[in-house]
């Protein structure tokens, strides 16, 4: 099943970037030039497998990895959506200019209106009849076409792949040297796949499956890398065979040659048809694998990012309309048709990956790799870097500069390091100014509290905290026996319009107290990785009188009858004297973490609280 998984992660890698880049790549530098493309593309590949398969290994279950990405994605979803619709429209404008246009067809204004909603809708109707369960085996049929596709190619042609030699083009480029493109490609292609959607939907059902996503990444990356090389080998075989004379002439007098290999066996469709049709049906393949996968990955994005949104406005449209990608894949045909009519090229929209997104995609794995989630992130400050990137990498690029273009990928990442640095600064400088205003707070608020300490009366070796009464330990909340003690002084923020205690407030503070007690007895505990949680079944409080405002508080819980499945604490309110302000009992439960099923007492808990119980429960197993 990994295998299965990895098919569909190599095929919709192989998008227009991937797909036609690699021939220009190739026939621009030759084989060398190939592999400077194909090896960091393939490596961030597996990369993002490795580290997300770390990830969610660290949680437990199958939605461990969901968990994750439902906190980490908040402050990413804009440049999620972003980077996809880019995707989906360079992906959509490579189809039509390096496919479709160079078949030179009449009439194009009716044409390729046509094509362009052919395409689509074979997106649409794979993305709605396969799910991202069953995609895998949609993709492992599109997968066998594209291997019989390029045995057609190889056993009709018989190109000499491994041939050594660089392509006329590679001779001859006007674009600049290959050092101030393996920059802007290693830094871009390592951490392209952070902020893919399809990808994170694909690492998330794998966990869910139960399946390695390290080893279906591993077969995707190998798949994917061996895709590259079999259209790089042949571009340059091409280019050596005869291609170069269809190599165009763009802005600036650059050369460009990403539809040389359409054109080349256009030329002999008379000839070798089955040539044509069988090198049709692999770009097909690769670019339906691709638009397919962004719809499904982008319905899964809207349906779990609406599902959870207040906005009033939102109610008044359709959810239908809310959850659909038909007006993303709209709006990126729309961009994809400005990009024709203005005779872009596919390095056009290549810049942004290799520097607008790159500060995104490294913060990304930054906070992947360090388990954070949910921080914002400075939204302006990282589009402004991310636009002087773009502009500085276009300069080196139009200028033929090397060295800007080189700049223009490693601003973003400098930023982000930078950024990354400054938090860790920022963050040990707050926690000594909280500790230095908390130690000042204390000191000057210390007479006063010991003034009314002394009006109320401490338990002997115990000190007044700010925080409540500390124990001789001088931790808050303190054990006197079997029986856990926390004591504080109401304040006016816990009285009524009267002047009285609040009643509700008798009930958050024996809640309180109970945080405390597990906070005492299970101090490892962690709500990021527990296998249960522990709820609240019922709850009963007698009040007997009131307090006041200034009046010291004590609470008193212990634990009262218990069997396999539930736990009873009892509570007293005491004042200052120890008389009784209320009294009472609540009812616990326990559920797993991961489908909420109500289980046993969990061992760990019988462990850390049976000292404490005057009565301990003969049929009830104390684990050892």
């Amino acid at each position: 099943m990994s295998m299965l998984w990895g098919n569909t992660i190599g095929l919709s890698w192989m998008w227009g970037l991937g797909l036609f880049f690699s021939v220009q790549f190739t026939i621009q530098f030759g084989l060398v030039g190939l592999l400077c493309f194909a090896v960091p593309n393939a490596l961030g590949l597996f990369l993002f497998g490795k580290i997300t398969d770390r990830i969610a290994q660290k949680g437990e279950g199958g939605e461990s990895l969901a968990k994750f990405y439902d906190k980490w994605s908040k402050p990413f979803r804009l440049p999620l959506f972003l980077y996809q619709i880019a995707a989906l429209s360079l992906t959509l404008f490579a189809i039509i200019r390096y496919l479709w246009q160079p078949l030179g067809f009449e009439y194009n204004f009716i044409y390729l209106p046509l094509g362009v909603l052919v395409v689509l809708a074979a997106a649409f109707l794979f993305g709605e009849e396969f799910s991202i369960k069953r995609i895998k085996w949609s993709h492992s049929v599109m997968l066998m076409l594209a291997l019989v596709a390029m045995l057609i190619l190889v056993v009709v042609e018989k190109p000499a792949l491994f041939a050594a030699g660089r392509a006329p083009l590679g001779e001859a480029t006007s674009i600049g040297s290959l050092w101030g493109w393996i920059v802007p490609i290693c830094v871009g292609l390592l951490v392209g796949p952070w902020m893919d959607l399809q990808h994170w939907q694909r690492a998330i059902e794998i966990r869910r499956e139960g399946l390695s996503i390290t080893k279906s990444y591993a077969f995707g990356s190998a798949l994917f890398f061996g895709l590259l090389l079999f259209h790089g080998f042949f571009a340059n075989w091409a280019m050596m065979a005869g291609a170069a004379e269809y190599v165009r002439t763009g802005w600036l007098d650059f050369q460009y040659g990403h539809q040389v290999m359409t054109e080349y066996f256009y030329a002999q469709l008379a000839d070798k048809p089955i040539v044509f049709g069988a090198y049709a049906t692999f770009i097909c393949v690769c670019i339906l694998t691709t638009l397919d996968s962004g719809y499904i990955a982008l319905r899964w994005f809207f349906s779990t990012y609406f599902a959870g949104s207040n906005n009033m406005l939102l109610t008044l449209i359709p959810s239908k309309l809310l959850t659909s990608p038909i007006p993303s894949f709209i709006i990126a045909t729309l961009i994809a048709a400005v990009a024709l009519l203005c005779r872009l090229e596919l390095e056009y929209f290549m810049i942004f990956y290799a520097t607008f997104f790159v500060a995104y995609s490294t913060l990304g794995m930054l906070r992947t790799l360090r388990g954070k989630t949910g921080e914002d992130i400075p939204q302006v400050k990282m589009f402004c870097v991310g636009a002087i990137s773009v502009v500085i990498f276009a300069f080196g690029y139009l200028r033929e500069v090397p060295f800007f273009m080189a700049c223009g990928s490693l601003v973003p990442l400098g930023y982000i390091i930078w950024l990354f640095l400054k938090s860790q600064t920022e963050g040990e400088a707050e926690e000594q100014l909280v500790t230095t205003q908390a130690t000042t707070a204390a000191a000057a608020a210390q007479p006063v509290i010991e003034a009314i300490a002394k009006t109320q009366g401490l338990p002997e070796g115990a000190e007044l905290a700010l925080t409540g009464i500390a124990g001789p330990d001088g931790s808050v909340g303190y054990f006197e026996g079997n029986t856990f003690v926390h004591s504080f002084l109401s304040t006016y923020a816990d009285t009524n319009s009267v002047g009285n205690i609040y009643f509700a407030m008798y009930a958050m503070w024996v809640g309180k107290t109970r945080e405390l007690f597990f906070r005492k007895v299970l101090p490892e505990f962690d709500l990021e990785t527990t296998e249960y949680y522990i709820l609240t079944r019922s709850f009963e409080h007698k009040f007997v009188r009131e307090a006041k405002e200034f009046e010291k508080i004590r609470i008193e819980l212990s634990i009262g009858e218990y069997n396999r499945k539930f736990v009873e604490l009892n509570h007293k309110v005491l004042d200052g004297t120890n008389k009784v302000l209320g009294k009472g009992k609540q009812s616990l439960m326990f559920v797993a973490s991961e489908d909420y099923s109500l289980m046993d007492i969990p061992g760990q808990l019988m462990t850390a609280f049976i000292e404490y119980v005057d009565k301990p429960n003969p049929e009830v197993e104390v684990p050892s």
